[in-house]
């Protein structure tokens, strides 16, 4: 991400005020959680707190994307813990039981054996710090959601990589740089994702240049956009393990992204794959409230 696009996803987010979802999240900081780590206990048996998901995030900018995040993760009964880089030498990564590997700054070209073709900016600490946490999470099978970044992020460490720049390759694709929910994705038959959000095609919004192009061990595509581009990975062997090209915490206000949310939070409950469908497809009906940008 360059810094003229880091400065319009904080310029365009101002768009999106969560005014419905803000209300609801001061209702779940008053409902007790169902555990947290630390002292030895198991994590169920520590009630009246919340899980831990770790957030990863760049140390300079994004503010955002981790708000919103902390947000979506707060309102599923979740408390977020924000990681950045360098970790301090006493986190201890079992401490967490889901992580998020968040948006960002582009990913060095280097992880992936390719030439960077752009003057992007880079976090080399950042990619240090989430390759760790997979290194961590995936042979332990810790519920993980890549959202953007975190999605090529999933899919480099797995060996797979991404296009530096989706217009070189798909050249239809137009040039959209919003929060806002712009174009449309269709889930690929037969994938889990599809379960998770309940609809075969649904709206996302656009905050990206690059997208996965080879996709790496276990992995496979669930979505697509209008013109071809993947928009979203899951490994259908994992308990949860999905990346998604878009910023499901820009759109919260939307049913299909809030279901997301919801999986993940079923699933670091520990939840099987069967009850973290069933707790999206019984979601109640969101509170009435104004909507996004009024």
């Amino acid at each position: 991400m360059t810094g003229g696009e880091r400065k319009a996803v904080e310029g365009a987010a101002q768009q999106v005020p969560p005014a419905a979802a803000s209300r609801r999240a001061a209702q779940a900081r008053s409902r007790p959680g169902p555990g947290d780590a630390g002292d030895g206990r198991t994590l169920r048996q520590r009630r009246g707190r919340r899980l831990r998901v770790g957030v990863t995030a760049s140390a300079k900018g994004g503010r955002w994307m981790w708000w919103l995040s902390w947000l979506g993760l707060r309102l599923m009964g979740l408390r977020p813990v924000r990681l950045t880089a360098p970790l301090a030498g006493d986190v201890d990564l079992d401490a967490f039981d889901g992580f998020l590997i968040g948006g960002g700054d582009d990913i060095g070209a280097d992880l992936y054996g390719a030439k960077p073709l752009f003057d992007v900016r880079i976090d080399e600490a950042r990619d240090a710090m989430e390759m760790r946490v997979l290194d961590h999470a995936l042979p332990r099978d810790v519920p993980v959601l890549g959202i953007c970044r975190g999605a090529q992020m999933l899919n480099i460490h797995r060996g797979g990589d991404i296009h530096q720049e989706v217009r070189e390759v798909y050249a239809d694709v137009p040039r959209m740089w919003t929060p806002l929910p712009v174009k449309t994705v269709t889930t690929e038959p037969g994938v889990r994702l599809r379960e998770v959000i309940g609809r075969e095609t649904f709206r996302v919004n656009s905050l990206h240049h690059q997208a996965v192009d080879k996709l790496g061990r276990g992995l496979r595509v669930a979505a697509r956009d209008e013109w071809g581009v993947v928009q979203a990975v899951e490994d259908p062997e994992a308990h949860f393990r999905f990346g998604v090209q878009w910023h499901p915490e820009f759109l919260l206000w939307r049913r299909p992204h809030r279901r997301l949310f919801r999986a993940f939070a079923a699933a670091v409950h520990g939840a099987d794959p069967a009850a973290q469908r069933r707790a999206a497809r019984n979601e109640p009906e969101p509170e009435p409230g104004p909507a996004p940008g009024g």
